[in-house]
């Protein structure tokens, strides 16, 4: 925590004007983020905020594997083309599908070990 604050004006900077910038910038955010539980949720619906906002893009987060996905993460601060294949080859143009968003956010309780059919 040492160096969030610095670290977080560098990330502020960096650019958001394609696919591969703003995939950089979210790899960078999920490094700097200094919470453990909802990090995971709340890079994700960020992530699918920006390319809404940026590019009419939205991730369809059910058709990518949560191994795969939690790997790339994982390698994600040494080397970001994994994740960006992944994010790359699931994208939408249908920002306004509900159905599609919830389902993402259900997507992103289930890779963090939440199973959603459990009561």
């Amino acid at each position: 925590m040492l160096y969030l604050k610095e670290a977080l004006l560098q990330i502020d900077q960096m650019p958001e004007n394609d696919l591969d910038q703003i995939i950089e910038k979210y790899v960078e955010m999920n490094i700097a983020h200094p919470f453990m539980e909802g990090n995971g949720r709340s890079m994700r619906i960020w992530l699918d905020a920006m390319l809404q906002k940026r590019l009419l893009l939205t991730v369809n987060w059910p058709q990518i594997d949560k191994t795969a996905y939690l790997q790339a993460m994982e390698r994600s601060p040494i080397n970001d083309l994994e994740i960006k294949t992944l994010i790359k080859t699931n994208t939408s143009t249908d920002i306004h599908n509900l159905a599609l968003i919830f389902k993402g956010i259900e997507q992103s309780y289930y890779y963090e070990g939440y199973d959603p059919t459990e009561d």
